[in-house]
């Protein structure tokens, strides 16, 4: 039986595991370390619970089943596990620090427990994102020093990235094309191979460089695109127009593949008060270390800098718009109560990674406001926050909503004008019918919105 160590028990590592699982043949090793804030994850993932928060169809049944009905999947501690592994995925957090730079003390950590404990003929398998260049100049060097053994010789080495998302983690693992980039071509069939058992979509081979930059360069072009109408937001705002009837508009040129070269098909995306989670405030800059690091010449990726500037900036114009409305009310910002909805950076989903609510928090505090955050979902975040709405609404002299939680949609704002000191939403999702909140008594103020 194929045995597979999975490290780092996250939102990558949990469902790629209980996949592999799950499918005929396999015994998973999970590994995770007993660290004060995921060292729980161990005894409830024995336990066949899952404990990723939100809305994750099918992962709560899968890790049921692996754990106690297959025995398929435990998780431990102890690396040395990867002693008799076929395959070793790396699936640990890459962050970046304040000045935009890969934290990489946890992967190079693990890569050197790897490499102390693994045998010859193993295929090890980075999945976290990395810079362009990570796999082949600090990756490879960590195993071949901890070993003793030689890549491509005695080991295997690939980059195959995750294309997952909050909401959708199983369904994206399975459904959607994988990429495999090995630092060589026998490195590339064997995770072709590998991924073959849980993925159903095409499996693309390539080199690890490639890889690298593909991850990188899909969750930039995203930002990128986000950033084009969150700028086209401000143009409508400062204008007086409606950014989501222009959006409406513009994407009514339709999809002609008759002559691909000339298709006009156009997919402007929404604004909004800010770009949060572990993939697009981080990866751009993950992109811009490998140019800076390993590039052969230097330049500045002006498109892509400046839109993650401006992306990071949304939370500060909300901020902005706050005290704005506030002001038309006759009431200064310093002092007055925020209520902040939302603390996950994604609606319906418990990761609060890069949440654009903690730079909004930040900002208020600054500006001497009192803001108060409700997430009904979250386990644990960086600042105070309550599960309690009452709590949060009370007194309350704005509402801003920042994630589209579905506990959300039903709020009788009616009522909630009884319990509010100053009836102002600032809608930083489009999530509410503008008038009707203005029916109940409230100032409506929307990013991308005209000032009423």
């Amino acid at each position: 039986m194929p045995k597979v160590v999975v490290v780092g028990m996250g939102y990558v590592g949990i469902p790629a595991a209980a996949l592999f699982a799950d499918a005929e043949g396999f015994q998973v090793v999970g590994v995770q370390r007993r660290s004060k804030r995921s060292g729980w994850k161990i005894d409830m993932l024995n336990e066949g619970k899952n404990p990723i928060g939100g809305d994750e169809p099918g992962l709560d049944e899968l890790v049921n089943r692996v754990v106690n009905e297959k025995k398929t999947f435990s998780v431990t501690d102890d690396i040395s596990t990867c002693r008799d592994a076929d395959a070793i995925l790396l699936d640990v957090q890459t962050p970046t620090d304040a000045d935009r730079i890969p934290r990489y003390e946890s992967l190079r950590e693990v890569a050197k427990s790897i490499g102390q404990h693994m045998r010859k003929g193993v295929l090890v398998v980075i999945e976290s994102t990395v810079a362009p260049g990570t796999t082949e100049h600090i990756v490879k060097p960590i195993l071949e020093e901890a070993s003793g053994m030689k890549a491509s010789e005695d080991f295997y080495l690939a980059f195959s990235y995750e294309r997952v998302m909050v909401g959708r983690l199983i369904h994206n693992i399975v459904n959607l094309p994988r990429i495999a980039g090995g630092i060589d071509q026998k490195s590339t069939e064997l995770a072709i191979e590998l991924y073959r058992n849980i993925v159903k979509a095409e499996i693309y081979p390539t080199d690890a460089l490639t890889a690298e930059i593909s991850k990188v360069v899909e969750n930039t072009y995203r930002d990128v695109n986000i950033a084009f109408a969150n700028e086209v937001a401000l143009v409508c705002e400062s204008l007086g127009a409606d950014c989501y009837e222009v959006r409406k508009l513009v994407n009514t040129l339709p999809n002609d593949p008759s002559n691909p070269s000339t298709n006009p098909v156009r997919n402007m995306h929404f604004p909004g008060a800010g770009v949060g989670g572990h993939c697009l405030p981080k990866d751009p800059w993950l992109l811009k270390y490998g140019l800076d690091t390993y590039g052969k010449f230097k330049f500045e990726p002006k498109v892509i800098m400046g839109s993650r500037h401006l992306n990071d900036w949304m939370p500060i114009h909300t901020a902005d718009l706050i005290e704005e409305e506030l002001k038309a009310k006759g009431k200064e910002l310093a002092g007055s109560k925020i209520c902040i909805l939302g603390v996950a950076f994604l609606e319906n989903s418990d990761d609060t990674r890069n949440s654009p609510s903690l730079t909004l928090y930040d900002e208020l505090k600054k500006r001497g406001a009192e803001p108060v955050l409700h997430d009904p979902l979250v386990r644990e975040f960086e600042r105070p926050y309550t599960d309690n709405l009452d709590e949060a609404i009370i007194s309350s002299d704005v509402i801003v909503l920042v994630t589209k939680h579905k506990e959300y949609a039903g709020l009788d704002f009616s009522q909630l004008a009884e319990k509010v000191s100053t009836p102002i939403l600032v809608d930083g999702r489009n999530f509410y019918d503008e008038a009707m909140v203005r029916e109940a008594g409230f100032a409506y103020r929307g990013v991308g919105k005209p000032k009423f």
